[in-house]
C-alpha cells in the first residue's frame, strides 16, 4: 500500500512537497493573507508498521523558530488520545518526526487539535443546562458565531475568552475543563462562583482561523490581539463585537487564554505598562497569580515575558486595553505547547487533559482573591 498525507478537513494544514516511498517532505502553509505558520495537522495513511520519516523543511521562516528546539510531535490513533512521539528532532530549521504507525490510519498534530465540531459540542452541551445563557455576540468574516456563554448571578463580572490566536488549541481545552468546574452542581468553589460573579465565556473568538488551520490570524489575515485598541467591522469583527459586548458589561477580572511556542512554562503576563496603572490593579494581579501558583504545581512564576516599563504598554492587546479601558484586573495566560519543564511527562507532555486541569485551577485560584476583588477599589 502507497502511504499518502491529507489534510483538507477541519483546522488542518500541510503540504507534501515531495515522497520518496514512506519518506515525505512536508511544508506548513501560511496563514491565509500573511506570512504567519506553525501550525500542523494531517493524517497519514498506508504505513503501518513501517519505518516512516517525515521532514517539515519550511521550520525555520515559521512565526516562532525557538517553539522547534526540545519539541515532540503530538500522534494519535483515534483523536481522542494524543501522545508524543520521542524520535522528533530539529536540525537546520527541519523538523524530522520517525516512527512506524500502529495503524493505517494516523494523525499527527502540532497540539492536540480541538475542532470546531467539537467546540459546537462544548457550547450546544452547556447552553441546554440550566442556569446558562447563550448568546451569539456576532459573526465572524466567514460567518461564523462568536458564541457567548453567561454562567452565574453575582455583581463580580468576569470575561473567559480563548483562541484569539486559533492555533494555540490547548486555550480551547482549558475552557474545556474550566466550564466543566464552573457549571458542577456539586462542585463548593463553583457554587460560590456562580452565586458571587458572573461569568461571560467566549470558548473560540477566531473560529475563521480555527477551522482554515491558521495559527494567528483569522480570514483577513489578521492577529486579533493587535486591534483591541480600535477593532473594525472589514478586519477584525471579532474584536469588535466582544467589546462591545464587554462595555456593556465591564470586566472586573478577564483572563485571555493562549499557548507559547518557545516557553515550556505556564505563565501569566499581566498589564504593567499601562498608563492609568494602580497600584489594587497590580496588587490583585500578584494575589491572583501567588494563589495559582500554590494551587498549582503546573503553574509557575519564574519563567515569563519581560515586563512593559511603566507607560510603554502595547495598548493594542486585550490585557492591557481592557485594564486601562475599564480599571479591571486583567492577564494573559501561557501555556507551552512542548512540555512543563517543571513537571515533565515524556509520553504525553503538555497535554489537552493537563490544560483542563489548568482551567480548574485558575477558577480556584479566582475564588481564592474573591474577597479582596469584591471590595470597593
Amino acid at each position: 500500500m502507497t502511504a499518502t498525507i491529507s489534510s483538507s478537513f477541519d483546522a488542518g494544514n500541510i503540504r507534501v512537497v515531495g515522497q520518496d516511498g514512506d519518506r515525505f517532505e512536508l511544508e506548513i502553509v501560511k496563514d491565509a493573507h500573511s506570512d504567519f505558520y506553525q501550525w500542523f495537522f494531517f493524517k497519514l495513511s498506508g504505513a503501518a508498521g513501517r519505518a516512516v520519516e517525515l521532514r517539515i523543511t519550511n521550520c525555520a521562516g515559521s512565526a516562532y523558530p525557538l517553539g522547534w528546539p526540545d519539541y515532540k510531535t503530538c500522534l494519535s490513533l483515534d483523536r481522542e488520545e494524543w501522545v508524543r512521539v520521542a524520535d522528533t528532532s530539529y536540525d537546520n530549521g527541519t523538523l524530522t518526526i520517525r516512527f512506524r504507525p500502529e495503524s493505517d490510519c494516523v494523525w499527527l498534530a502540532y497540539f492536540a487539535p480541538y475542532s470546531m465540531e467539537r467546540h459546537h459540542d462544548l457550547v450546544a452541551s452547556l447552553a441546554s443546562l440550566a442556569g446558562v445563557r447563550y448568546r451569539s455576540l456576532g459573526q465572524s468574516l466567514d460567518g461564523q458565531d462568536i458564541d457567548c456563554l453567561t454562567i452565574g448571578e453575582g455583581a463580580t463580572t468576569v470575561w473567559l475568552y480563548a483562541r484569539q490566536h486559533p492555533g494555540e488549541s490547548m486555550a480551547e481545552w482549558w475552557m474545556e475543563g474550566a466550564l466543566e468546574k464552573l457549571v458542577d452542581p456539586d462542585d463548593p468553589v463553583a457554587r460560590v462562583l456562580r452565586g458571587d460573579c458572573t461569568f461571560h465565556v467566549v470558548p473560540n473568538m477566531n473560529p475563521d482561523g480555527s477551522r482554515r488551520g491558521h495559527l494567528r490570524t483569522n480570514a483577513a489575515g489578521v492577529n486579533l490581539n493587535r486591534e483591541w485598541h480600535a477593532p473594525s467591522a472589514e478586519k477584525s469583527p471579532e474584536v469588535l463585537h466582544v467589546r462591545n459586548a464587554m462595555d456593556a458589561d465591564k470586566p472586573v477580572f478577564a483572563m485571555d487564554v493562549h499557548g507559547d511556542e518557545a516557553i515550556p512554562a505556564n505563565f501569566l503576563a499581566g498589564f504593567e505598562g499601562i498608563p492609568s496603572l494602580k497600584p489594587r490593579q497590580t496588587d490583585l494581579f500578584n494575589r491572583y497569580s501567588d494563589a495559582l501558583e500554590r494551587i498549582s504545581p503546573d503553574f509557575q512564576t519564574r519563567q515569563g515575558y519581560e515586563l512593559a516599563a511603566p507607560g510603554q504598554a502595547n495598548m493594542s492587546m486585550s490585557t492591557t486595553q481592557l485594564a486601562e479601558r475599564y480599571g479591571c484586573v486583567s492577564m494573559t495566560l501561557e501555556m507551552p505547547f512542548k512540555d512543563n519543564s517543571d513537571l515533565p511527562d515524556p509520553l504525553y507532555g503538555w497535554s489537552a487533559e493537563r490544560s483542563k486541569h489548568l482551567g480548574r485551577a485558575c477558577l480556584d485560584a479566582l475564588h481564592a482573591i474573591l474577597p479582596e476583588l469584591q471590595k470597593k477599589g
